[in-house]
């Protein structure tokens, strides 16, 4: 293992690839240089703009158009993503008796998540508030249209001087949260209680996703870093780990980790499934599950490329590194089970696609395409090792390897995008805001701050995560009875079957 990731970074170097020339983020950079190639990093997410009347009087930039239709593309292949994309590549793996539970799972929480966003979940990440939790600026969306002169405000971009409409920005993060929340059913499926299940929903989307959406990915946007002692005082409004300079450039650390490492605690709390171990547990249906890999992927791009909240280099950037990692993962995936199964399997495949995407995914706009191929392809192995291996050691019936995929994966991820930032391993580099020039980073610093990102959010998804279940336990209790378990979830709690033959 130890040749093979050696060969791999050594491709990497050999290949790869000068720092790409981004044109339209020429103008980006630096937060505060007190922090060292810290708070200078670009995050995935940018602030609203301020609502300033007499900067509005000097500089008032108008949304591009072809920027917004993308943002609303994206944000449509976001949706996709979670219903039917994860949906049906969950249903599909589950027993047929609880197939339609776990369709009704992510479809009721992609709609709990919507309402409580608008409520209060997009203001609590994304409004100025303090380092580890945002305000309430933006309750029930307010502010954002005026209905007297009709106009509606506009969102920063990482660009100065580039803006879109708040709106596609507030329905973009929305899928994210959604999608993340949903995450989480798979390691405990087949198990737990519906009502239950939203609960748990409710209440670790307020505590543990907010929070670390937060810290993570607020700043005031690049129009606020004029000078260095605006830097400054506008970073000291940021996010925790923004301050610190965590590059996450679509969800690594906000959205793998903190579902996988959430899931992973549920399946330790609620238990193993009844008859694990001595009945057949196998997928009922690949070729949905192949479908929702499909859907999953290309749903992707939007994840992915949207992050980039323009339609230019960097979007396209991502996208070919979403492209380009997945499919060697799936390649490694394949090779590693071959090796050792002996027989590639299409359920191989398809959790090597997602493996893909989870590890380039904090990593997309900020890597060359030589790194990209390394951190997929070595996604496909490790992630094999994590859902065979891993799990056996955990000994957590996660049904269907959410962390051993997205946990493992994310961590992956997040630290491979310290190594492969830096121009000489063919990176963008960050961005200097101040003195708008791209700047490089150092690999052992960079790695050092990512490991705090992916610990920092492990250890406070996890923390949130046990309070939640036991809140959850001792009013509504978690989970289904045992007869209740044995007749499936399809009929016990949603009075249906997902076949009547």
């Amino acid at each position: 293992m130890s040749k093979l990731i050696a060969s791999m970074l050594l491709l990497a170097a050999l290949c790869g690839l000068s720092a790409p020339a981004l044109a339209e983020d020429a103008a980006a950079a630096s937060a505060t240089a007190s922090v060292a190639a810290v708070a200078d990093a670009a995050p995935a997410v940018a602030a609203p703009v301020a609502a300033d009347p007499a900067a509005a009087a000097v500089v008032a930039p108008v949304p591009n158009k072809g920027d917004t239709t993308w943002m609303l593309v994206a944000t449509l292949l976001m949706i996709m993503m979670s219903i039917p994309g994860l949906a049906l590549f969950y249903g599909g793996l589950v027993r047929s008796k609880n197939m339609l539970s776990i369709l009704m799972q992510v479809f009721s929480i992609f709609a709990l998540i919507m309402v409580l966003w608008a409520i209060y979940g997009y203001s609590l990440a994304f409004t100025t508030g303090n380092a580890f939790i945002g305000g309430f600026d933006r309750l029930f969306l307010k502010g954002i249209f005026d209905p007297v002169t009709g106009s509606v405000t506009n969102a920063a971009t990482f660009s100065k001087g580039v803006v879109i409409p708040e709106f596609v920005f507030v329905a973009f993060q929305a899928t994210f949260a959604a999608i993340t929340v949903a995450l989480t059913v798979g390691a405990f499926a087949e198990r737990m209680k519906f009502g239950a299940v939203l609960l748990f929903s409710a209440l670790w989307f307020t505590f543990a996703y907010l929070p670390i959406a937060h810290m993570v990915w607020f700043w005031q946007g690049p129009d606020a870093y004029t000078t260095q002692a605006a830097a400054d005082i506008a970073n000291s409004t940021a996010g925790w780990l923004f301050q610190k300079g965590a590059l996450d450039f679509a969800g690594g650390t906000v959205v793998h980790i903190n579902a996988a490492i959430a899931g992973l605690v549920g399946a330790f709390l609620i238990g193993k499934r009844v008859g694990l171990g001595k009945e057949a547990m196998a997928p009922h249906n690949l070729v949905m599950t192949m479908i929702g890999a499909s859907l999953l992927w290309v749903g992707w791009f939007g994840f992915n490329a949207g992050s980039a909240l323009e339609a230019g280099g960097t979007a396209t950037l991502a996208f070919a590194n979403t492209l380009i990692a997945t499919a060697a993962a799936v390649l490694t995936w394949m090779a590693a089970e071959w090796l050792l199964k002996g027989k590639p399997s299409l359920l191989g495949a398809a959790s090597g696609a997602v493996a893909g995407l989870v590890a380039i995914t904090p990593a997309c706009g900020w890597v060359g395409i030589g790194g990209g191929l390394v951190i997929g392809a070595l996604s496909g192995v490790v992630c094999f090792w994590g859902v065979t291996g891993l799990k056996k050691l955990l000994g957590a019936d996660d049904a269907l390897d959410v962390f051993g995929i997205h946990g493992i994966g994310g961590i992956l991820g997040a630290l491979l995008t310290g190594v492969f930032n830096t121009w000489s391993m063919g990176g963008t580099g960050i961005v200097d805001y101040v003195n708008n020039k791209i700047i490089d980073t150092e690999i052992g610093a960079q790695v050092w701050i990512q490991a705090q990102a992916v610990l920092t959010t492990l250890i406070w998804s996890g923390v949130v995560a046990f309070i939640c279940y036991k809140l959850v336990d001792w009013t509504i209790g978690l989970r289904v009875t045992v007869e209740e378990e044995r007749e499936g979830l399809d009929t016990a709690s949603h009075g249906e079957r997902a076949y009547n033959l």
